[in-house]
Formats: C-alpha cells, sequence, structure tokens
C-alpha cells in the first residue's frame, strides 16, 4: 500500500488482503497509481461475490446484490453516488461502460443465490465471462489501452484456474460446482482454460505497458490450469496451489518483465 491512501482506499486494499490475498499481491506488484484503481474494483468484487453466501435468505442476498447495482447505476449515468467506503472510491475511477460491464458482473451473481447447478459447460463458460471476464476487463479499462482479444481469453483462463481452486469450498457450502465432475470432463476444462491462456498470451503485443498490471493475477493459472489436467482428482482434494517459494518468486518475475 502507499502512504498516499487516504481511508477508503486504505480500507478496499484491506479487504482485499483479507479476503482476495492472490488479486492483493497482484496488485501490490503494480505500481503505485495503479493500485489506486485497482483495489476499489478488487474490493467491490469481494462484496458482490460474497453478498449471496452471507445469509441463507435469497431475498436479503438479491436485496445486496441490488444494491450494489444501484450504485452501478449512478456511476453510469453521473448521479451523486451514496457514501461508502468501496462505493465511493469506486465511483472515482469507472467510466460509465465500465459500470455497465460491472453491472452484469452483478447479474451473473444471481446465479449464486439459486445455488442451482450449471446446466452444462456452456453456462459455466458464460458465468465466468461474466464475472472473472468483465473484471478483468475493467480492471485494464481503467488502467490504459488493451484489446479484447487478449482480455476475453485471459479472463475465461483465469475464471477457470480460480473456479477449479473453489470447487471444494463450493462443494462444501452446498453447490454443485462443475456440470460434469468426472475426471475427463475436469481435465477438459482445464486444458481448455489453458487454450484460452495461450490465447491470451499470443496477444500480449495488444495489451499496453500501462494496462499490464490488470492481467498479473493471472501469474498462477497457467500452473493451475496444469496441475488440474495432469490429475483431475486434485480439483476435488484441494490440491491445485502452488508451493508458495514458486508463486512469489513467478509473481516477481512476471511483474518485472511484463510478460503476464
Amino acid at each position: 500500500m502507499s502512504a498516499g491512501f487516504g481511508p477508503e482506499l486504505t480500507a478496499c486494499a484491506g479487504l482485499v488482503a483479507r479476503a482476495d490475498p492472490a488479486r492483493f499481491r497482484a496488485a501490490m506488484a503494480a505500481p503505485v497509481a495503479a493500485r489506486a484503481r485497482l483495489f476499489p474494483i478488487y474490493a467491490f468484487n469481494i462484496e458482490v461475490a460474497r453478498a449471496p453466501w452471507v445469509t441463507q435468505e435469497p431475498m436479503i442476498a438479491e436485496m445486496r446484490l441490488q444494491w450494489w447495482r444501484d450504485v452501478l447505476a449512478e456511476i453510469a449515468e453521473a448521479r451523486p453516488v451514496r457514501r461508502h467506503e468501496v462505493a465511493t472510491p469506486l465511483a472515482g475511477v469507472l467510466d460509465a461502460e465500465a459500470a455497465r460491464l460491472l453491472d452484469a458482473l452483478v447479474a451473473a451473481r444471481r446465479q449464486d443465490v439459486a445455488r442451482a447447478p450449471f446446466a452444462d459447460e456452456a453456462a459455466l463458460r458464460a458465468y465466468l465471462d461474466a464475472t472473472s471476464g468483465n473484471l478483468l476487463r475493467v480492471a485494464a479499462r481503467v488502467l490504459g489501452p488493451a484489446h479484447e482479444a487478449a482480455l476475453s481469453p485471459a479472463g475465461l483462463a483465469l475464471g477457470l484456474a480460480n473456479w477449479l481452486r473453489a470447487v471444494p469450498a463450493l462443494a462444501a457450502a452446498g453447490r454443485a460446482p462443475l456440470p460434469d465432475g468426472r475426471p475427463e470432463a475436469v481435465r477438459r476444462l482445464a486444458e481448455e482454460g489453458l487454450v484460452h491462456l495461450r490465447a491470451a498470451r499470443a496477444r500480449r503485443a495488444e495489451v499496453s505497458r500501462a494496462a499490464r498490471p490488470a492481467l498479473l493475477p493471472l501469474w498462477e493459472a497457467g500452473a493451475v490450469l496444469g496441475r488440474a489436467a495432469r490429475d483431475p482428482a486434485a480439483v476435488a482434494a484441494g490440491r491445485l496451489e502452488p508451493a508458495p517459494i514458486t508463486s512469489r518468486a513467478l509473481l516477481a518475475w512476471r511483474a518485472l518483465s511484463g510478460r503476464w
């Protein structure tokens, strides 16, 4: 973090550090100016992602999500934004299009309120594009130019990696996280994620230097997806996490080289 951060940005950074340590570490590897724009977006994502899970009452969860949709409508329409430690700094970094992308993210989270299984892999893919994909699109948008040809596959690769990592926790919470939990289906999803990751990295030149920090959260995706492809049973067993020392070294190299 930075001594120049005010209370609201500091609160956003603290929330990300506690609830999303991987994105926190990626943001801390970015320039200070980029952190100030990324932390409110990542903090917003945490608030929205956990809204369906902090209550057993679907109506209350829907109200929490609607509150954030109302905030985003205020931002998109350039109206006064309600005071809140995340909403206030978020309004300072989003334009109308970014607010609309995040509104689609919130709408997709209604799937989590229902806790219904995905009908098929296409439904899971659409959910990940709206959540992980739109989060990455907005993070890049607030930093600098980046082409959708890189962002779309990058968002899906990161979404698949993080979803596979979350399978044990989601299952414990009563969610059926995968449309098909058979080893061959899990391997297919992981291999699809690797294809998306290679496609995104093939378009690195279409992501400006300024926008690169938005893609640093991908730094572990290849290792996670590769392990899931080699050993599908590791997904349900929660054995996808890279060794901490390897992870730290890889993040440092990707941040310094710009080769997210």
